[in-house]
């Protein structure tokens, strides 16, 4: 009789992530879907998250573990890509936890509308005070739908892990990740392409897994990182270019993203690496302009006209987010499923409901 294929493959990649490992493998255990397996990839943790995935897989068999040195993220998600047996797959980051009926929602969603992708909204969660935020990353269509229909859609955060993906339609369309090192914006380029290619897209706004927000060891503020998202871009590029029609309908919303998440890089890395980074945002917003592709308007035309007058105005941009991160940090108002919390100096002294 031949063996019958769970209907989800859960992929999730780990990187010294034992403080929160154990939470997160235990919300994928207990999911209602039974008919799952979870393949998680140990990229080299020199934790003991090793010993912590073991002990679960040996209470539960449907847990498969790759073991390997540490390659990265990208090549961590591949393996996992190329290992899933099942007919829909999801990821779900080690850090993060999720919903008991999470994969039953999304599979039942799928499997009803024969979708390519169903993706949801999530929360994003902060450990010290154990809150949750809805994002309001997605807005439920309640169809059917592809990019020819909204190519808005590309302007979401590239949140993977809020998602399911049949296993056929990433095979059929050649969809992996970049290998390139560390962690930081792999997801960007699949995301993207994965919108692009898919013929039968649904969105639910409802919300599943919990997004750790203030996990102090996620972060991509290291010198090796400055460039990794304009490596997620030149695939996007190049995407496109092999795919003219697609180019032709989504090539002037890919700009303004392009735009808007180096700006973001900017005031996320290092202040001493940020000259480097605007003239590799200047000579490829040059070439985008001197090749047609967009016009010579307000910050553009500051970029690449006067780079010094952007490198100041970028400056006053970062001052501004780490003055709002140091107010938010000093007083908050948290709104969660579970009440209304106030934050002083870092600590909650008010919780309604």
């Amino acid at each position: 009789m031949p063996k019958v294929l769970p209907k989800v493959s859960i992929l999730v990649p780990v990187y010294n992530t034992s403080e929160y490992l154990e939470e997160c493998l235990n919300s994928l255990v207990g999911q209602t879907l039974e008919d799952i397996e979870i393949i998680v990839i140990n990229d080299g943790s020199s934790d003991n998250s090793l010993e912590i995935i073991n002990e679960c897989a040996s209470k539960d068999d449907r847990i498969k573990i790759i073991n390997k040195e540490n390659s990265g993220y990208g090549a961590s998600m591949n393996k996992g890509l190329n290992l899933a047996a099942g007919e829909y797959i999801g990821i779900v980051e080690s850090d993060d936890f999720v919903k008991s009926d999470m994969f039953e929602s999304l599979y039942e969603l799928a499997s009803k509308n024969d979708s390519d992708i169903v993706k949801s909204d999530f929360y994003s969660y902060y450990s010290k005070n154990k809150i949750s935020i809805k994002a309001d990353n997605v807005c439920s269509k309640g169809k059917v739908f592809s990019v020819k229909d909204d190519v808005s859609i590309l302007k979401i955060l590239p949140s993977i892990w809020s998602a399911i993906y049949k296993k056929d339609f990433l095979v059929q369309n050649n969809l992996s990740f970049l290998e390139t090192k560390g962690a930081s914006y792999q997801d960007t380029s699949f995301a993207f392409k994965a919108l692009c290619c898919a013929k039968r897209i649904m969105f639910t706004n409802k919300a599943y897994l919990y997004y750790r927000s203030d996990n102090e060891n996620s972060s991509v503020k290291s010198k090796e990182k400055v460039f990794a998202i304009c490596d997620e871009f030149d695939e996007i590029t190049k995407f496109l270019n092999e795919n003219p029609e697609i180019k032709k309908l989504v090539n002037k919303e890919k700009l303004k993203i392009q735009f808007n998440r180096y700006k973001w890089n900017l005031l996320r890395i290092d202040a001493a690496s940020r000259e480097d980074f605007i003239e590799k945002f200047k000579e490829t917003f040059e070439t985008f302009y001197k090749d047609g592709e967009l016009s010579l308007n307000g910050e553009l035309q500051l970029l690449l006209n006067d780079k010094a007058g952007f490198m100041k105005y970028v400056d006053k941009l970062a001052r501004y987010q780490e003055q709002k991160e140091k107010r938010r940090k000093l007083f908050s108002v948290r709104i969660s499923l579970s009440g209304i919390s106030i934050i002083l100096f870092g600590k909650q002294i008010v919780r309604v409901g």
